[in-house]
């Protein structure tokens, strides 16, 4: 089971920051055009005086650039974070130096200086974000003090206060940091539940081929069949007539190991029979069973099972529960100081399974979110070295899977002075025993 969660853990540890060269080219297209429309608009519909010339060198420049990497480069391929910034604060130079012509931070347009970073802080690391950010940043602090007169009417020159750019400086700074935070988390925490549910359903297709070999088990056991009770049953016969002592020992031993292939198929064959033993478990077998891999960990495991005056429920041997309840099983050994109590119970309502710990408990900051992806804190310890330590992606997928079974998950600390972690798996008593029936199995 710790395997599967392994597995996840290394496929999606390092989430894929890959933008494509098309999408950025659309949005530089956008912008020449954008640009270009305003510089029409401002020239011919308001009548106001703009450096055109170098204003359109600024443009034509981004548009050569643009044409330059549709030809040489495949627009569909994505690129490295590094390239995308790059392009990202090439956009960026090209806006202040058409603000620089404009106006500076008078000209309303300046706010677009949000746009390549809050960009990059949806599909770009981190630290180029940030570098982007100061980039822009930068640029805005000398457009403060260095741009040519904002385009507007000769007669009544508009002049704005020394504290008003300060102001627009300042909301510029602040906006960069708010909304690209903001987009920054909401972009995270959709890709971590975007991983966590790929690692979700990795382990759902494992268990389907899981099932599928098992068929294939019992369909080769039973062509298998035929075959070997003919081996068995010349090797009677020679065993009968042959009178060489040598040769006829060969040949009991040959019946007797084609005797030990049918009984091995014969049990291929029950396990996979439906209705058969294993197939249907007792809630207390299905704890052993959960239990038994995790015993040899340096930590005393102390199972109670508290027996009522109602039957004891049999469900099916279902690998959703088994990976469940050992996955959180294995966490709670990992947190633990030296044991681990597994208490269940039962009623005519209800069947409950409580994991328990005596280790630090769960973070009271983690407490109400503890089940998302991403959140464990696991310790590092030399005797139980973990591989897959941070994501938090085990606790996830065992919750979804239970939560599939019927089974409702909470997670508390236990009462002070006691300390340690206390899982809590309820399932109403239909659900559990539902799934018992052959009905069901088949």
């Amino acid at each position: 089971m710790s395997g599967m969660t392994d597995v996840a853990a290394s496929d999606f540890r390092h989430p894929r920051r890959h933008i494509r060269l098309d999408t950025i080219l659309r949005l530089r297209w956008l912008a020449v055009l954008g640009q270009l429309t305003a510089i029409f608009i401002v020239v011919q519909g308001l009548g106001f005086d703009v450096p055109v010339v170098p204003c359109l060198a600024i443009i034509g420049v981004s548009a050569l650039l643009n044409l330059t990497l549709q030809i040489i480069f495949n627009p569909m391929q994505r690129l490295e974070p590094a390239y995308a910034a790059a392009l990202f604060a090439l956009n960026i130079l090209e806006l202040s130096g058409l603000l620089f012509l404009t106006g500076g931070l008078q000209n309303p347009f300046s706010f677009l200086f949000l746009a390549p970073v809050l960009i990059s802080a949806t599909a770009l690391p981190v630290r180029l974000t940030i570098g982007l950010g100061i980039l822009v940043v930068a640029c805005a602090s000398v457009l403060v003090f260095q741009n040519l007169p904002l385009p507007w009417d000769k007669d009544d020159p508009l002049v704005l206060p020394p504290i008003y750019l300060f102001g627009v400086w300042l909301s510029i700074l602040l906006a960069i940091g708010v909304t690209s935070l903001y987009a920054f988390q909401v972009t995270e925490e959709a890709r971590k539940l975007s991983d966590a549910l790929t690692a979700t359903e990795l382990v759902l297709m494992r268990e389907q081929h899981l099932t599928q070999i098992d068929g294939l088990a019992a369909a080769a056991a039973h062509e298998l069949g035929t075959p070997l009770a003919t081996i068995f049953l010349i090797a009677h016969e020679l065993q009968q007539s042959v009178k060489d002592e040598t040769l006829a020992a060969d040949i009991k031993t040959l019946r007797e190991q084609s005797q030990r292939c049918r009984d091995i198929l014969s049990k291929i064959t029950q396990l996979s029979a439906v209705g058969a033993p294993f197939d249907q478990m007792p809630l207390s077998s299905l704890i052993e069973e959960a239990v038994a891999p995790h015993r040899d960990f340096g930590v005393d495991i102390k199972v109670r099972i508290a027996v009522a005056g109602v039957p004891e429920p049999v469900g099916v041997r279902n690998p959703a529960i088994l990976y469940g309840i050992g996955n959180i099983l294995e966490n709670a050994i990992d947190f633990a100081r030296s044991s681990v109590e597994v208490n269940a119970w039962w009623n005519n309502e209800t069947v409950e399974i409580v994991i328990s710990d005596d280790g630090p408990g769960i973070a009271p900051d983690m407490l109400n979110r503890i089940g998302e992806p991403y959140l464990s804190r696991r310790p590092q310890a030399d005797d139980r070295p973990s591989e897959h330590g941070g994501l938090g992606l085990g606790v996830f997928i065992a919750r979804t899977l239970l939560e599939r079974t019927g089974a409702k998950v909470s997670f508390t600390n236990r009462t002070f002075p006691d300390h340690g972690a206390v899982v809590q798996v309820v399932w109403p008593l239909r659900r559990f025993v539902a799934h018992g029936s052959p009905e069901t199995a088949q």
